[in-house]
């Protein structure tokens, strides 16, 4: 009788038998190819849904200059309308597949928007920082003034030093056991109106100056 040919396949013209020992090592190779594949598959979907999340806080004007399919923006447009945390969750995973399909070039585009709106975020948050800083100085440290006038010489001195004096007036002292739980004196109006006229100042004077650190105990606290 003719021996029973064995199962198997061709490999650069080598025969693999199945269930040999360079079988299982082939298959257990292909298969760990396929486990990266799809892993990479999975991050890169990750990634691009969380860029759809992302373009949800996109302001307008850096919205309108990406090249987004029309299915694309009203996608976001109903993510933004939808509450349900389920329902946003699946419309989320719509958006991602759709952001599957958007060109290299385009996805670049997305990526430096969102970039450019973080990094003016950013500048934002210092600015209101450096307002937080003089306000502070202007209302507890004399030589402040001095500082500020010599940086911004078209200051309407008169108007500043009224809005200094009703600040300091304004503020309650701490007593010690108010001053054991941390908290901070009761500030009037004018602590908030100095905050708004430094900041006005500052905006509409080019380059925002730094402002030397107070002195500790003195920091700024929220305009």
């Amino acid at each position: 009788m003719s021996r029973k040919p064995k199962k198997g396949y061709y490999v650069r013209g080598e025969f693999i038998a199945e269930g040999s020992e360079l079988d299982l090592e082939l298959k257990a190779e292909l298969k760990g190819t396929h486990e990266a594949s799809r892993t990479d598959l999975k991050r890169e979907s990750t990634e691009l849904q969380k860029l759809g999340e992302e373009l949800l806080t996109l302001r307008p004007e850096l919205m309108a200059r990406l090249d987004l399919s029309e299915k694309l923006r009203d996608a976001l447009a109903e993510a933004k309308r939808i509450t349900n945390f389920e329902g946003k969750r699946r419309q989320m995973q719509f958006v991602g597949k759709l952001m599957r399909l958007i060109e290299p070039d385009a996805l670049a585009a997305v990526r430096a928007a969102l970039q450019e709106q973080h990094k003016g975020s950013a500048q934002g948050t210092l600015a209101l920082h450096k307002a937080e800083q003089w306000r502070d100085r202007l209302i507890t440290q004399d030589e402040a003034f001095g500082d500020w006038v010599q940086q911004y010489p078209g200051t309407d001195t008169q108007q500043l030093r009224a809005l200094i004096r009703q600040a300091r007036k304004d503020a309650l002292p701490v007593d010690k056991a108010a001053a054991s739980q941390g908290l901070a004196p009761r500030q009037g109006r004018a602590y908030r109106d100095i905050f708004q006229w430094v900041r006005a100042q500052l905006a509409g004077g080019g380059d925002i100056p730094d402002s030397p650190p107070l002195p500790p105990g003195e920091g700024g606290g929220e305009g």
